[in-house]
């Protein structure tokens, strides 16, 4: 008989924890696919700061590190620069990096760190109670915000992929979305592009991942898939904002 599917070696045999709809699991799934892909598993060494994808050691079948809440790409740097053989991601949802997280963001892009930062950008605090992220949308409602997002009181929703791509030290930065199945094969293609900018010692290399949290949303999974597509796209715009090779 022949295997059309498999699991990705890259993965474990644990059961994720996340919440129904929520799509942390298919990220984790494209991410370990291109590991394999690109035989890179037993060379690859993850990061993960505080939220959701906090327990993502018990998914990702290589060596995974936690750190301290933003810090990630710190971790990362000091990782990179000692192992430069080896391969060296993060994983950050949008209150970690976006947030307590900004300034380590900011410079390891700055520096041109050769890492590859994952940036799931689901515009809410999910693990914490759904409170307002640096991300979250005008007028969205969120436990902290209770009568919607006001720039007046909070500013605007930041957008990271277009902050970093101003940066020189920037290779390869892209948005992609997960809220149907063609949006999911442009987003593992671009996992793929940002891993191999890594590979060929081309600069810093992020992928902004547009994602949804039906729970925190109020939403069923269906609905949260429409509105990401309906309010959060016209806002974050897809695509490749750099993409260059080293002069």
């Amino acid at each position: 008989m022949k295997v059309v599917a498999k699991k990705p070696e890259s993965l474990t045999e644990a059961k994720y924890h996340y919440c129904p709809g929520c799509t942390h699991g298919i990220i984790h799934r494209l991410i370990a696919e291109v590991m394999d892909e690109l035989q890179i598993r037993e060379e690859t060494i993850g990061i993960c700061p505080v939220g959701c994808a906090v327990l993502a050691y018990n998914y990702f079948n290589c060596d995974m590190l936690e750190a301290a809440h933003g810090r990630a790409p710190a971790v990362a740097t000091g990782i990179k620069r000692l192992l430069p053989q080896n391969t060296v991601f993060t994983y950050q949802g949008d209150g970690d990096l976006a947030s307590i997280g900004l300034g380590e963001i900011m410079h390891a892009s700055i520096r041109g760190e050769l890492i590859t930062v994952f940036f799931v950008n689901n515009a809410i605090y999910g693990m914490t109670g759904g409170q307002m992220a640096p991300t979250t949308l005008l007028g969205q409602v969120t436990t902290t915000s209770p009568y919607g997002r006001k720039k007046e009181d909070s500013g605007y929703p930041v957008k990271m992929a277009e902050i970093l791509a101003l940066n020189q030290g920037s290779a390869y930065i892209s948005r992609v979305s997960l809220h149907n199945p063609a949006n999911v094969i442009k987003a593992k293609k671009a996992i793929k592009k940002a891993l191999e900018t890594q590979k060929n010692r081309e600069g810093f290399s992020m992928v902004e991942i547009l994602s949804t949290c039906p729970t925190n949303w109020g939403m069923n999974p269906l609905e949260a898939l429409k509105w990401l597509e309906q309010e959060m796209i016209p806002y974050y715009p897809l695509g490749d904002f750099v993409s260059k090779k080293e002069a």
